[in-house]
């Protein structure tokens, strides 16, 4: 992996994160290539344009904040790279512990943007 994709992942984390937690996604779209395929459970997009019309779901839940740990990056090799997430769910206002999920990330790199999302439930290794 090149010092150049760790660091494409981590800030493309970074705006995935912030975007789930102010619902605004205009820092995730130039990180993305123009043919980006983002596959999640529930459904699958093709291209930038589904993209920025589909992602309306990555956003903060109404009564919830979320919270993130620092992405751990495993480079697989060929541009993909793995990350493991737990997502922290509290109440909003009181903070309250609400629940945890596990997810599992990988992300292929190419020509110096992701090139595909691939979102899993549970993971953490």
């Amino acid at each position: 992996m090149s010092a150049d994709d760790l660091e494409l992942a981590r800030q493309f984390l970074a705006a995935l994160a912030a975007a789930s937690q102010t619902g605004d996604r205009d820092a995730i779209y130039p990180l993305l290539a123009h043919d980006i395929e983002w596959l999640t459970p529930k459904r699958d997009l093709r291209g930038i344009d589904e993209a920025r019309e589909e992602l309306s779901w990555i956003r903060p839940p109404d009564n919830l904040d979320v919270e993130f740990d620092e992405p751990r990056l495993t480079d697989l090799g060929d541009g993909r790279i793995v990350t493991d997430v737990i997502e922290v769910y509290r109440a909003k206002g009181s903070g309250d512990f609400a629940y945890t999920q596990a997810r599992q990330i990988e992300l292929t790199v190419r020509g110096g943007k992701i090139a595909r999302y691939e979102l899993r439930r549970g993971g953490v290794r």
